[in-house]
């Protein structure tokens, strides 16, 4: 099953995007000796001059258009579901054992998720009541990403 981060905006370099890339490497070492592939990270730009609803509509359609057909949809949002890091690692190997060819992780721009991606989303996933930086997200979600790999392997990484 192939994992996907499709996120609005783009990584600059610096701390945030250095270390998601290290932890994007980290999981994808694992990920292919247990049924996994990625995670991969695609990002979009929404022209400036489009705002409000528009924006977010544009940044919806980019965000669906980056998952595969049959993907399962999973909509970072603050008001979603806080999983925990077993939970995450179980709903992963389910979602491959059930036959799903691709998990997308939908990161939305500043503006939240336009109302197409609420409802096409299988899942809402939050990290906690407070409100994180977009790209700071980028580097929790791709942290939880290696980290369910790891329980999944069995990996002593994961300290439970």
């Amino acid at each position: 099953m192939r994992l996907i981060i499709a996120a609005i905006g783009k990584m600059r370099a610096g701390p945030e995007k250095t270390l998601a890339c290290d932890y994007q490497d980290r999981a994808a070492a694992i990920a292919r000796n247990i049924g996994f592939s990625g995670p991969d990270i695609l990002e979009f730009e929404t022209p400036a001059k489009l705002k409000g609803a528009k924006r977010r509509a544009r940044e919806g359609a980019m965000l669906y258009g980056a998952a595969p057909p049959g993907s399962v949809l999973i909509r970072l949002d603050e008001r979603g579901r806080n999983y925990s890091s077993e939970d995450l690692a179980e709903m992963l190997a389910r979602q491959r054992d059930d036959g799903a060819g691709a998990a997308a992780f939908l990161i939305g721009g500043a503006d939240g998720h336009d109302q197409s991606i609420t409802d096409r989303a299988a899942l809402s996933l939050c990290f906690g009541a407070p409100t994180w930086p977009h790209m700071l997200v980028r580097v929790m979600l791709m942290e939880q990403l290696y980290r369910a790999m790891t329980i999944l392997t069995g990996h002593p990484y994961h300290r439970s």
